[in-house]
């Protein structure tokens, strides 16, 4: 890896711990370690709100009695190291990732309540309008993708696998939703976004893995021209 890559900064987006309500665990370890093996700088991010529901992950159950913060939560899959998405300057970074998990469809956005009606997260949105609009590159893995009519506009080309009826949401928002092996990545070279389908069609953890390797390599190949 050049020296010049080493120095390449960038965003991962978290939505909470855990892929029924948060971020998927092994997405976003996956992501990091391939982010530290190809030697980019990694700062952690996320939304300091209340996450929709809390989901007992032994008997996939919601948890009615008990609320948790999607900040609090995705501290717990990075050590502690990660910071209100609030306060993050997008200019600090050259690249932008989001792994999926339920988090990204309940707390990054509305998607798993309302469809394609869905809101986007103020502050999660008002980050990524600005990496846009300088032209990061971003990688959005899993669930994540569903998001990108509304963030990127008409025209954006992307995927989460081959779930018709995920895709359609992805098509009244404004996306173009291209059909894709577990282990490719979609790319999108005029709006720099680079997706994969990870645990939308992995069925082990490393089949989610050659996707999201590729995924990161692209996005700092990316970044470092």
């Amino acid at each position: 890896m050049s020296e010049e890559l080493n120095q390449l900064k960038v965003a991962v987006i978290l939505s909470g711990c855990g892929v029924y309500d948060g971020s998927e665990a092994y997405e976003t370890v996956l992501t990091l370690l391939c982010l530290d093996e190809m030697g980019a700088s990694v700062s952690c991010f996320a939304p300091n709100d209340k996450q929709l529901h809390v989901i007992n992950h032994l008997s996939g159950d919601e948890n009615t009695n008990e609320k948790r913060g999607i900040l609090q939560e995705s501290a717990r899959l990075v050590r502690g190291e990660i910071s209100d998405i609030s306060e993050a300057s997008v200019e600090a970074f050259d690249a932008v990732i989001v792994p999926g998990g339920y988090g990204a469809a309940k707390n990054l956005c509305t998607f798993a309540v309302d469809g394609a009606e869905m809101k986007i997260n103020i502050n999660f949105q008002s980050f990524m309008q600005q990496a846009i609009a300088l032209k990061k590159p971003i990688g959005l893995i899993c669930i994540a993708p569903v998001m990108s009519g509304l963030l990127f506009g008409k025209g954006v080309s992307c995927t989460i696998g081959t779930d018709e009826s995920t895709a359609d949401v992805i098509r009244a928002t404004g996306g173009i939703h291209k059909n894709c092996k577990v282990d490719e990545i979609c790319v999108d070279d005029e709006h720099r976004l680079v997706t994969t389908p990870a645990y939308m069609l992995a069925s082990r953890i490393s089949e989610a893995s050659k996707g999201i390797t590729k995924l990161v390599d692209k996005v700092l190949q990316m970044a470092n021209k």
